[in-house]
């Protein structure tokens, strides 16, 4: 029978060795792993034991005894308590290091082929690693010491939720608009959503922001169709907030931790807003994926485009394409792009981009990568080059699969989350040769990265 290290309440002295994938200092206790939010590598810290189980333990940093040359005061006020942001704490050129040893760590973990001689090129980060974000989704409360509603981000690892009217990685735009709904919320008593008695309207605010064109979209996430004084809200918005041209109503029934619904209501302006990257201008609906932040999303695009080293007769598949962009950045530099996406409206905006921007060899469908890439392979269209960039579950087997029984000459994998990306590469790398990996920081002061990998065909 294993037997428990330490018992919860403990007070332990910990070397913290290296940092985890969620940001949090891991050390070891009695040959035990210990997980220690806050810490950074290099330090000596001082814990109390909040957890145990019988492979790992957690603690909470109560001492900082021997602080890292690393550490840096967070100029967040909302830091210690939101769950939004792992590393403010940490210097940022210490960021970047990090997100390349996380991605050599998960290597390490799944082991693919030749896995310890990938070139691991350093991070590319940014010059002003703040105020990037270009979305805003902040979930809906009600305090009830001061009667008003409120709208934040949870706690890490609960859903207590912590009101923020200044948020360091948000654009400002959109923190100024959030600030404004909430008083017009409180003004017209909207109901808010409650999740434990599922009563109440109001979810989640949502403020999008097209960085180069300045305008906004705001989405009124809520449990029901019903939006009460909502033309009153309308009126209020298009008063004090000129640059907002579109206000949609997402219905979201279910208690998922799916922040949006299938339903989306326009209520007014515009059914999307524009924006550019790499002088390609498109629009953005509201359920749409684009990337979070503008600046490195062109960086990101270019790496692509170099990995995928196109020629004017590829023939080239955009998987998880979302609205096309960056299908449509490459559109003229090959013969035919096709995509898809499982989100109805993504597709009808990748259409609609292409038919603005005039480009005839392009085809985006409805559905996902792993039902439509295969039908299309079987049925013969065969592509030279195929992109893809899965969410954060990484690639469905039915994909990988078919990446392997039809190989095409040049693979890039644009990967969020390292560990399923060290996964896929496992099997992957069966048939494919992996060139390099190039990680972007797409989201500073989080644990999260961006990943470029070139592959080709072995």
């Amino acid at each position: 029978m294993s037997q428990v290290a330490a018992k919860i309440g403990q007070s332990l002295k910990i070397q913290v060795k290296r940092l985890g994938i969620n940001g949090e200092g891991i050390g070891y206790y009695r040959r035990t792993i210990i997980f220690i939010p806050g810490a950074l590598p290099k330090e000596e810290v001082q814990v109390k034991v909040t957890k145990t189980e019988s492979r790992y333990l957690e603690g909470q940093l109560v001492k900082i005894i021997k602080a890292s040359p690393e550490r840096i005061t967070p100029p967040c006020p909302f830091y210690d308590r939101c769950g939004g942001c792992q590393l403010q704490h940490l210097s940022y050129p210490a960021q970047l290091n990090f997100k390349k040893d996380l991605l050599a760590q998960a290597l390490a973990k799944f082991k693919p082929k030749g896995w310890q001689n990938y070139r691991l090129l350093p991070t590319i980060g940014m010059e002003d690693p703040w105020r990037y974000r270009n979305k805003a989704q902040f979930q809906m409360g009600y305090n009830e010491q001061t009667k008003k509603a409120v709208a934040g981000l949870y706690e890490r690892n609960s859903h207590q939720l912590v009101a923020i009217d200044n948020c360091l990685v948000q654009i400002p735009a959109t923190q100024e608009t959030l600030n404004v709904l909430v008083q017009l919320v409180n003004k017209y008593q909207t109901p808010i959503y409650n999740e434990k008695k599922h009563a109440g309207i109001l979810k989640t605010l949502v403020v999008r922001v097209g960085q180069v064109t300045g305008e906004l979209q705001v989405t009124f996430v809520t449990s029901t169709p019903k939006l009460p004084q909502k033309n009153a809200i309308i009126r209020e918005i298009t008063e004090r907030l000129p640059k907002v041209v579109s206000i949609m109503q997402n219905v979201q029934k279910k208690q998922t931790s799916l922040v949006m619904g299938d339903e989306t209501f326009h209520l007014w302006g515009k059914e999307t807003i524009h924006e550019a990257v790499n002088e390609l201008k498109f629009d953005l609906s509201a359920r749409a994926f684009y990337q979070l932040n503008p600046k490195q999303t062109a960086t990101l695009y270019k790496e692509a485009e170099k990995a995928l080293d196109l020629k004017p007769t590829d023939r080239l598949v955009d998987a998880y394409c979302g609205v096309g962009t960056i299908g449509l950045s490459l559109a003229p530099k090959v013969k035919e792009v096709r995509g898809m996406d499982v989100i109805p409206e993504a597709i009808t905006d990748a259409q609609k981009n292409a038919q603005n921007m005039g480009y005839d060899n392009t085809y985006y469908a409805v559905g996902t990568a792993e039902d439509l890439l295969p039908q299309w392979l079987i049925e013969g269209f065969r592509p030279d080059a195929i992109l893809v960039d899965p969410p954060r579950t990484g690639l469905d087997e039915k994909l990988r699969q078919a990446l392997l029984e039809y190989p095409v000459d040049k693979l890039v994998y644009i990967s969020c989350n390292v560990s399923t990306l060290a996964r896929d590469l496992a099997t992957l790398s069966a048939v494919y040769q992996v060139d390099y990996l190039q990680s972007v920081d797409m989201f500073p002061q989080t644990a999260r990265c961006e990943v470029v990998v070139k592959l080709t065909r072995s």
